[in-house]
Parts: structure tokens; C-alpha cells; sequence
């Protein structure tokens, strides 16, 4: 369960206003558990958040998108709901995406970062992430709630440090780029 030093700690870490709306209303609605079940979220309360939004779920041992905002198809360049992640080009960052994704999974705790080439030949934006787990039909991290928002790398002040992630526990060396 999430503490609410946890929470607020969290909470801190994240830069854009649209995350903390997001995990807010996901912290919200878990109610006192570790993490809200699927059937709780409403998309009718984060509109705005639609096209940047993303729901993953587990397929076996893979993830696959279940949904994809439409602004995620303007960045991956194709439409990637029903695709699995692994399908998806994110060439040298592929192991940084599995380590984050294992790490939701594995803790049952949100995720979120910074990370500049989101994906091959996006070097010229910065992507703000954020990764949310979600129980559903009794499995806990079954699903994944994500946000993602891309800026130009030139738009992003001096003073934020592009560390590339932030997980609520210690980041293993390996996530560093």
C-alpha cells in the first residue's frame, strides 16, 4: 500500500501538471489500496488527457497496447493500439522501456521519467512519462495506465535534469542513458 509519504514523495518528482491531474486521480481512486482495478478509472474525468494517454495489458509475458491516444500515433508515426511492445521500434532504448516496465509489474508501484529520443529517430523531442499499474479481474499490475507528453528538446529549461527515469524506489544503474 501507498504510504502517504510515498505519495507525496512521488508526487514531487513529477514535472508536468498533467501527471500530477493523472496520478492524483489514480491515487484517489485506489482508495487505500496499492493501486485502483481498471473497472475504477473513468476517462470521463481526465478528457483533456485523452490523446496522450495509453492502457497496457499483459499478455502472457508481454504487454500489449490496448489503447493508444491519438497523439501517440502522431509520435510512433502508426496507429500501436493491439500492438505489443515489443513490436514497437524503440531501437538502444528498448532496454531502458523493459527495465521500466518490469519494474511497475514486479513492485506494484507507479513509475515516472524523462527521456530524450523517445523512440528511433525522436532525438529532437523530450518525453515526459508517467506509468500507472492497475489490477484487473484480481491480478494486480495486469494493466498498465500510461501518460506520455513529447516536447521539443529545445523547449525543455537548462534546470530540468534529464535523468531519463524516476522510480519511487532507488533506479537501478542500468536505467540511466
Amino acid at each position: 500500500m501507498l504510504t502517504e509519504t510515498s505519495n507525496v514523495a512521488f508526487r514531487a518528482q513529477l514535472i508536468i501538471a498533467e501527471q500530477r491531474q493523472l496520478y492524483d486521480y489514480w491515487a484517489a481512486i485506489a482508495g487505500g489500496r496499492n493501486m485502483p482495478s481498471r473497472d475504477d478509472i473513468s476517462p470521463a474525468h481526465f478528457p483533456l488527457l485523452l490523446p496522450y494517454i495509453s492502457l497496457l495489458e499483459r499478455a502472457d509475458s508481454r504487454l500489449k497496447v490496448r489503447l493508444a491516444g491519438t497523439r501517440l500515433r502522431d509520435i510512433y508515426e502508426r496507429e500501436i493500439t493491439g500492438l505489443f511492445l515489443d513490436d514497437i521500434d524503440w531501437g538502444e532504448k528498448k532496454t531502458y522501456w523493459d527495465a521500466v516496465y518490469e519494474h511497475v509489474t514486479k513492485t506494484l508501484r507507479p513509475a515516472q521519467g524523462v527521456i530524450r529520443g523517445p523512440r528511433v529517430d525522436k532525438d529532437h523531442l523530450v518525453q515526459f512519462w508517467l506509468r500507472l499499474p492497475l489490477s484487473h479481474e484480481g491480478k494486480p499490475a495486469s494493466m498498465i495506465l500510461c501518460y506520455d507528453t513529447f516536447v521539443s528538446a529545445q523547449a525543455v529549461p537548462h534546470s530540468i535534469d534529464l535523468m531519463d527515469a524516476q522510480l519511487e524506489e532507488p533506479v537501478k544503474p542500468a536505467l540511466r542513458v
